[in-house]
C-alpha cells in the first residue's frame, strides 16, 4: 500500500457495498411499458394503489391503465398523506379480492410506503388487531418469511422514496385500533420495489407547489450521500452525477414550470443520488433528514419545506466543525472552480440559489410549523433521529447544536 503522502484521498479506504438494485426504467410515456414489466417478470395482475386525486387524474391514470392493459386487476385510490396502517390492511384485503399478485403504486412517497406495508400485510395474513397492537407496543410490524407480493412504483413527485428499502406507517384512534397517535415503520430488503418507471410525461401532471417542495428532499438524498459516514465509492459516483443533473434540471424547473422535457434531467438525477442509499446494512441519509423528521413530526410542514429552511445551516455547521468533503460536493454540483478559497461556502450558496429557483421559503418564521418555543424538543427529536449516525464520524452533534440551527433558520 502507498504511503499516506502519496495515496490519492478520493480512493483507498475499505468498504463493502451490498445492494440489490430495482429495475429501472426512465423516459417520457415509460408508463406504457408496465404490462411488459410485469409480464418479465412472470406476473400475471395488479392492484395500482394511489391516492384520490392522483387516482381521479386521467392525464396520470390513462397510460397507467393502457400500459398494464388486460393486467389492471383494479384500482385502490384511498392512500392520504397519514399513511395509515388501516389504509395499508384495506389495500392488502383489495389486492387478494381481486386476486392480484402486485401491487403498482402511481403517486408520492405516502402512497409508496402503504403500497409496501400493504406488500408485507398480504404476505403475513395476520389479524388487525394483533398487527396494530404489536405496531403499538413496538412501532413495527412483523415481517413474514419467504416473499412478498412485488410493488412496481411509478412516482410522480420528486421526493426520492421510490428506491428504498424502508416504509413510514402510522396509526390513529380513529382505527379503533390504538388509543393515540402512533408513528414507525419497517424496514427488509424484500421491500425494495421490484421495479421503478420513473416517467417525466406522468411528473409533469403534479403541481409545481408540490414538486417544489419534495424536490428539496430529493436534491438532500444527494447532499447527504457524498457527506455520511456510510458513503461508498459506488454512491460517490451516482450521487456526485445525480446531483449535477438536479443542480442544473431544478434551476430550469423553477424558471420554465413542471413540462416533461423540464422533468426528464430531475428525474434522472434522482433516480442516481437513490441509488445505493438505502441498504441492509444502513443507509446514507444524515443530518439534513433528521431535522426534516424533527421538524414535521408534529404539525403540517412538509418534510422537503422544511429541508428547504433548514439545509443551508446544517452544510454551515458541518463546514465549521469537519471537512464534510466539501470538495467532493462542490465539484458535483459545478461550483469547485469559483472565487472562494474555501469550496464550503460556494455549497451553502448553491444550495441555496436551488432553494430559492424553487421558490420556497427560506425562514422556518414563514411556515405554519414550530416556534421558538418549541425548538428544544424539535432539537431533542433531531439528535435522537436514527439518520443522525451517518453523520461523519468525528462529528460530536449535541441538542445544543440543534437548536442553534434552529435558531439560525428562524
Amino acid at each position: 500500500m502507498a504511503p499516506d503522502s502519496q495515496r490519492d484521498p478520493r480512493t483507498g479506504s475499505p468498504f463493502r457495498f451490498d445492494y440489490e438494485s430495482p429495475v429501472l426504467r426512465f423516459g417520457a410515456g415509460s408508463a406504457r411499458d408496465l404490462g411488459d414489466e410485469l409480464a418479465a417478470r412472470g406476473l400475471d395482475s395488479a392492484l395500482v394503489v394511489t391516492g384520490s386525486t392522483v387516482g381521479t387524474t386521467p392525464a396520470v391514470m390513462d397510460p397507467v391503465r393502457a400500459g398494464l392493459g388486460a393486467r389492471l386487476a383494479g384500482v385502490f385510490a384511498e392512500t392520504t398523506p397519514d399513511k395509515r396502517l388501516a389504509t395499508a390492511f384495506d389495500a392488502a384485503d383489495r389486492l387478494a379480492d381481486a386476486g392480484a399478485d402486485a401491487f403498482v403504486v402511481v403517486g408520492g412517497g405516502s402512497s409508496i410506503d402503504v403500497a409496501k406495508v400493504a406488500s408485507v400485510l398480504a404476505a403475513a395474513g395476520e389479524p388487525r388487531e394483533a398487527v396494530f397492537r404489536a405496531f403499538a407496543d413496538t412501532g413495527t410490524i412483523p415481517l413474514p418469511d419467504g416473499d412478498l407480493p412485488p410493488v412496481v412504483a411509478v412516482p410522480t413527485t420528486l421526493a426520492g422514496a421510490d428506491v428504498s428499502q424502508v416504509a413510514g406507517i402510522t396509526a390513529g384512534p380513529e382505527s379503533g385500533s390504538v388509543d393515540e397517535e402512533t408513528g414507525g415503520g419497517v424496514g427488509d430488503r424484500r421491500l425494495m420495489p421490484a421495479s421503478v418507471v420513473a416517467d417525466p410525461d406522468l411528473a409533469a401532471t403534479t403541481p409545481e407547489s408540490v414538486l417544489a417542495g419534495s424536490a428539496m428532499n430529493g436534491f438532500d438524498k444527494g447532499v447527504e450521500t457524498l457527506y455520511a459516514a456510510s458513503t461508498t465509492p459506488v454512491t460517490d459516483a451516482t450521487a456526485s452525477r445525480g446531483l449535477g443533473l438536479l443542480a442544473d434540471g431544478l434551476r430550469d424547473l423553477g424558471d420554465t414550470g413542471p413540462t416533461p422535457e423540464t422533468l426528464e434531467p430531475v428525474l434522472e438525477g434522482l433516480l442516481l443520488v437513490q441509488y445505493g442509499i438505502s441498504r441492509p446494512d444502513g443507509s446514507t441519509l444524515s443530518l439534513i433528514h433528521a431535522f426534516g423528521h424533527g421538524l414535521t413530526r408534529t404539525g403540517t410542514l412538509q418534510q422537503g419545506v422544511a429541508h428547504a429552511i433548514v439545509a443551508p445551516h446544517v452544510l454551515d455547521y458541518l463546514f465549521d466543525e469537519v471537512d464534510g468533503r466539501r470538495d467532493l460536493l462542490a465539484d458535483a454540483l459545478g461550483v469547485a472552480d469559483g472565487d472562494d478559497d474555501d469550496p464550503a461556502a460556494a455549497v451553502v450558496r448553491e444550495v441555496e440559489a436551488v432553494r430559492d429557483a424553487l421558490d420556497l421559503p427560506s425562514r422556518l418564521r414563514d411556515v405554519d410549523g414550530p416556534e421558538p418555543e418549541d425548538f428544544p424538543d424539535v432539537a431533542e427529536a433531531t439528535v435522537a433521529d436514527s439518520f443522525v449516525a451517518n453523520a461523519p464520524p468525528d462529528l460530536e452533534f449535541t441538542a445544543a447544536d440543534a437548536e442553534a440551527i434552529l435558531d439560525a433558520a428562524w
